[in-house]
């Protein structure tokens, strides 16, 4: 009897099978039934390699053996799980398999994974396509009685194939030749370049650029409170006339640049009667689209924290093992136009927390065909992510997070939308305007479903209810208060705004419908997003620091070298995004895959040509000419992509140490001074964040000064401190204390007579502690709130006071949590728990202990 060999991506999704279609006996590593042999791969089982005959065996890090463009790939079975693809390799040529059912996910990545495994066994039988959007046995036994022709899916196989070759020969030949050019000068300097990851860090480091070149400039507004018979109210001075000047993106209506125009516009309208006109108009907003999985990874990072990846890993988790939401890995934000009667169904079997609007939808029916929510026209492979209708089971906290998410903004789409009444109050006030606006809630609509939580305080300038104003009532300006601020510089990305640009191929889109548009256009795909972010951490061109993502000087170096060279399709987003809107148009058989090709072989020949032609010190940048001589010879030093150069003389020194670059200010500072710091952020050769102080050596190259000449132990020399001020006494001997180095220390901690060992960190945790911090310290027992710390484990920003231990040590000390209204205080909690109010290090349990030994050992 003939059977069919159905190949699922992973060993979960086959036993799930195996019970949806029942009649399998188990055998080592497969099913087997009457109708069906039922295995599964364990992810990638091969890869992309050259052929034997085209490889490079030596010199593939030279310039002489690139670009490697071999007219055909070979597959290379990975060694890990090469058992597995012998034992499909087996089953796949059984004679008594005549044909092949593809159950991998349904994606790229699915369709590679199975397509490369039927490459490799050799095999010409025919292949059925199994696509499943939910793990519910309902929903497999639906799609075996619906089987896809190979046909059907055939652009989407050849998208997959090319996807994994252009990144191939974008990542070898871009690596390799950026890695020989650095590599010029001596040493090795892996240099790893991607099709969507460097595109992606060019992003990153653009946005750092910008934040490092931001001046920032002094402003002034007005705010005026005004009285009226019902009460009283607040107003902003704007200009009437103002008209945004092109190329400044910091000029508003309300703000003015000069601080006397904004006194004299005070001194004019103080205690001037004002006259009012108002406008009050209704506003509604509609409820948030569906999540596809980018903007769940956006909302889950913005409310939890959760990286992109371990979103993807949570709702893989909710559908694959839990079958409680749908397939994640999508791209669409809209069902199917034939969906209505599951969504129905959806909503009924939905947990008892969410029936009270389950059953709101159902009462006031609606579920009713919606473009905006069901569209085949927005569907490609996949559609929006929403629960099953499975009621979970033993979820985690983090599940029950996802799972929540997804389901309320499933029920939230079928609401009406929440209406407001928008309310513009405009007063003038000897010729001047102030503006009031005002947002209240009239009808919550969908924001039922998140309570409170839904609404966000004065999200776009809105405020409460206001007082009401009489018609022709003048009202009385009682206080006008000019408010110096100033400008600030864009904020660094963190996952959730990086997703976003990455979805808009470097924009930052705002509208989610407008963002939604310009998917197709975006870097990488919902599923691969994730990936892209956490291997350019990986290689260290990015630091997660907190919830920020910030370029290491790696990154600056690589985009400097990119753009110096001009090979724009590593460095432009847009044009990137370009390639991936091209495969989506191979998915649906409107482009041909040789064509495709040819445009990536072209570039991948233009990235190593464009790096043949330059060397180091010639590649193009916006470099500067230092203000400060040279240390050795007095002549101008100028810098180039790898150095700082004197024209003089054979003098330079190099811009990156240890994985940090210098800044125009800190070079400058050295040469001028000779010595610079304590710096922050050097990293070691294992990857560890260290600081320092650089000096001047002998020779007048920067060399590290860690604070610790020999002033310790044996042989050690006086230290002479006659020309410092004393910070303060010991906290151990009374002795004096004073900066030396990386550190403040006690003036018998050094020298041949060493009695003491109070020392003290300048930088602690990435946290600088100023001379006046120490002198608090040491006068006080302790700092004020320092808000800088950065925990090596967590790599989360913290804040704490440094205190002072009965034993001389330095520890930490924690704010105290306000509790919760109507919580009692249990014993043992405020300054002993969390650190606070506690009057040492000692006694600031457990919070203080656990930190204390890496404060000392930074100290």
């Amino acid at each position: 009897m003939s059977k069919q060999l159905i190949i699922a991506e992973k060993p979960s999704v086959a036993q799930d099978i195996a019970r949806a279609l029942g009649g399998f006996t188990k055998e080592k590593d497969y099913f087997e039934s009457d109708e069906y042999v039922l295995s599964s791969a364990v992810g990638h089982l091969l890869e992309l390699v050259v052929p034997d005959e085209y490889e490079v065996k030596r010199g593939k890090w030279t310039f002489a053996h690139l670009p490697v463009i071999p007219p055909q790939f070979a597959l290379k079975p990975i060694e890990k799980t090469d058992d597995r693809l012998k034992l499909l390799t087996r089953l796949i040529k059984r004679k008594d398999v005549t044909g092949l059912i593809n159950a991998c996910d349904a994606g790229r990545e699915g369709e590679l994974i199975f397509n490369f495994i039927v490459q490799h066994a050799k095999s010409d039988k025919p292949v059925r396509r199994l696509w499943l959007q939910s793990m519910t046995a309902n929903a497999i036994r639906d799609g075996f009685a619906q089987l896809r022709s190979a046909q059907e899916v055939e652009g989407l196989r050849q998208a997959a194939v090319c996807r994994a070759e252009s990144d191939w020969l974008i990542g070898i030949n871009g690596t390799r030749a950026m890695t020989a050019f650095n590599s010029k000068t001596g040493g090795f300097h892996l240099t790893t370049v991607g099709r969507v990851q460097t595109p992606t860090l060019a992003i990153v480091v653009e946005r750092e650029q910008k934040i490092r070149q931001f001046k920032p400039r002094d402003y002034w507004e007005l705010e005026a409170s005004f009285g009226c018979q019902a009460g009283s109210y607040a107003g902003r001075w704007f200009d009437e006339k103002f008209r945004k000047p092109e190329g400044d993106e910091h000029a508003t209506a309300f703000r003015l640049w000069d601080k006397a125009q904004a006194e004299a516009i005070k001194a004019k309208c103080d205690g001037k009667p004002g006259t009012v006109t108002e406008e009050s108009k209704p506003s509604t907003q509609l409820s948030p689209l569906l999540f596809d999985l980018t903007s769940l990874q956006r909302e889950a990072n913005g409310r939890f924290g959760f990286s992109a990846r371990v979103t993807l890993q949570i709702a893989q988790a909710l559908y694959e093992k839990h079958k409680v939401l749908t397939y994640p890995r999508t791209d669409s934000r809209a069902l199917p136009e034939d969906y209505l009667g599951s969504v129905k169904d959806v909503m009924r079997a939905l947990p008892i927390e969410y029936a009270p609007f389950a059953n709101e939808i159902a009462k006031k029916d609606w579920v009713k065909p919606n473009k905006r929510i069901f569209n085949n026209a927005k569907i490609s492979d996949h559609f929006a992510i929403i629960p099953t209708g499975t009621v979970p089971k033993s979820l985690s906290e983090a599940e029950h997070k996802i799972y929540d998410l997804v389901t309320r903004r499933f029920l939230s789409v079928f609401y009406p939308a929440a209406e407001y009444r928008v309310t513009t109050r405009i007063t003038r006030v000897a010729g001047e305007a102030f503006k009031t606006e005002g947002k209240v809630l009239v009808n919550a609509g969908w924001l039922a479903v998140y309570g409170k939580e839904g609404v966000k305080d004065d999200e776009d300038g809105g405020g409460a209810q206001l007082c009401a104003v009489q018609p022709n009532e003048t009202v009385s300006t009682d206080d006008i208060l000019v408010k110096s601020l100033v400008t600030k510089p864009p904020a660094r990305y963190n996952e959730a705004t990086l997703l976003s640009a990455m979805e808009g191929a470097g924009k930052m889109v705002d509208d989610e419908e407008l963002r939604a548009a310009m998917a197709e256009r975006g870097l990488g795909t919902p599923a691969t997003r994730a990936q892209i972010i956490e291997g350019l951490i990986a290689e260290q061109y990015i630091h997660r620091e907190g919830r920020e993502l910030i370029p290491s000087a790696k990154a600056f170096s690589l985009i400097t070298l990119l753009k110096g060279l001009d090979v724009s399709a590593l460095t432009s987003p847009e044009l990137t995004g370009e390639w991936e809107h091209k495969l989506a148009q191979m998915e649906r058989g409107q482009l041909s895959r040789p064509e495709f090709m040819r445009e990536i072989a072209e570039m991948a020949r233009e990235v190593v040509e464009r790096a043949k032609r330059y060397e180091s010190d010639t590649v193009p940048g916006d470099f500067v000419t230092l203000a400060t001589p040279c240390p050795k010879c007095g002549g101008v030093v100028k810098e180039n992509y790898k150095k700082f150069a004197c024209q003089g003389c054979e003098w330079s020194a190099w811009k990156i140490v240890a994985g940090r670059q210098f800044e125009i200010d800190e070079i400058e500072t050295l040469l001028r001074e000779g010595k610079v710091g304590p710096l922050m952020g050097f990293r070691s050769k294992m990857g560890r964040l260290f600081n320092a102080e650089i000096r001047l050596n002998d020779d007048k190259q920067p060399e590290f000064d860690f604070g610790q000449p020999k002033d310790d132990g044996e042989g050690a020399e006086p230290v002479d401190f006659s020309g410092q001020e004393a910070l303060g006494a010991c906290p151990k001997c009374a002795s004096p204390v004073y900066e030396h180095g990386m550190a403040y220390v006690c003036a018998k901690s050094v020298g041949p007579d060493k009695a003491c060992d109070f020392r003290s960190g300048k930088v602690i945790l990435q946290q600088p502690v100023e001379r006046e911090q120490m002198t608090k310290l040491l006068a006080d027992g302790r700092t004020d709130l320092l808000k800088g710390f950065v925990s090596t484990r967590t790599k989360r920003k913290f804040s704490a006071f440094l205190v002072r231990g009965a034993d001389g040590k330095v520890g930490f000390e924690f704010e105290p949590k306000t509790p919760k209204a109507g919580a009692k205080a249990k014993a043992g909690d405020g300054a002993a728990k969390e650190g606070a109010g506690a009057n040492s290090a000692e006694k600031a349990k457990p919070a203080a202990r656990k930190a204390s030994p890496r404060a000392r050992k930074e100290a």
